[in-house]
């Protein structure tokens, strides 16, 4: 078994012709600093979920390739410290942090035991789990300023310093007004996704085909919550479809915000601050659909008297 490390791969990259630049991350990094990695409001976001993935699944995870932090600092006032532990003192260290662990798997085991639903279970292995989520956005810098920093907790730091390389090192693909912005699409397979396509359609092949590139790149966003990166030999178009439509059925649009499209003149004109949503110079996916944000008839309207 591979053993993982905090990573950030870019798998779509794309700017638009006024500059404005779009880019989707798959990144690894330990569960406790995603409280961390959330607080961004400027990210769009899925991950991965103990309460969607097996609980064998997860133990076997946290037994072959726990999370073991990668640097051991000292105790210290406040919120920053710069004293570490010696070479001696973070190998004890390290065997008191996977005794710890032994313990969570220990009673994880007993209250799977006990018929206990793993959406309660796999939290006791929490903090020794590794994390994926694939994020994206059009603003990246505030997350680089403020994490990519010395007074970062040193696993964001090393997160934030990975995309950093990556984004700076990666060339986005040009794209046009009303041209889109998908995820995984370089692996799709076009004469494939040909084959999909509903002759009788008054829409061209070209057009059913990218609509289908969107619609399977938004159901392999929203798998990773229940299955890792890397882990299908083969895209399968019609299961793909099938979440899709799951998603739109069930009112979960949160993976249909990495697909977006570049705004064409008169949308970055009549936009406030030429904005979609938590993107600039793109509109997500989701706001083609007129159900994107609920409302729930159960919340009582209530009249305000202003004084």
């Amino acid at each position: 078994m591979t053993k993982r490390c905090i990573e950030a791969k870019i798998v779509a990259d794309s700017i638009n012709s006024r500059g404005c630049r779009i880019t989707t991350f798959t990144v690894v990094f330990p569960r406790f600093i995603l409280a961390e990695f959330n607080t961004h409001r400027a990210f769009s976001r899925n991950s991965a979920s103990s309460r969607a993935r097996p609980f064998q699944v997860m133990l076997k995870e946290v037994r072959d390739d726990p999370f073991i932090p990668i640097r051991w600092m000292s105790t210290h006032k406040g919120m920053q410290g710069t004293d570490y532990l010696d070479e001696a003192e973070s190998k004890a260290a390290v065997v008191e942090w996977l005794k710890a662990r032994d313990l969570a798997v220990e009673q994880a085991i007993k209250l799977d035991q006990l018929k206990v639903t793993k959406q309660l279970v796999n939290r006791l292995l929490e903090p020794y789990m590794w994390h994926e989520v694939i994020v994206t956005a059009t603003n990246f810098e505030n997350f680089f300023a403020l994490r990519a920093h010395a007074d970062a907790e040193i696993h964001i730091a090393a997160l934030a310093e990975a995309m950093l390389k990556a984004y700076n090192l990666s060339t986005p693909v040009p794209l046009q007004f009303g041209e889109w912005h998908i995820p995984f699409a370089d692996h799709m397979n076009q004469m494939k996704l040909a084959f999909l396509v509903d002759e009788k359609s008054s829409f061209s092949t070209a057009e059913q085909v990218e609509v289908l590139k969107r619609s399977i790149a938004c159901a392999r966003c929203a798998r990773i919550s229940y299955r890792p990166f890397g882990s299908e030999d083969c895209y399968d178009y019609a299961a793909d479809l099938k979440l899709f439509n799951q998603l739109l059925n069930g009112g979960h649009m949160s993976p249909l915000e990495h697909c977006a499209r570049a705004m064409t003149d008169d949308e970055w004109h009549a936009s406030p601050n030429n904005s979609c949503g938590n993107f600039r110079g793109f509109i997500q996916y989701r706001k083609q659909f007129a159900n994107e944000c609920r409302i729930d008839s159960r919340v009582e309207k209530k009249k305000f008297l202003l004084k």
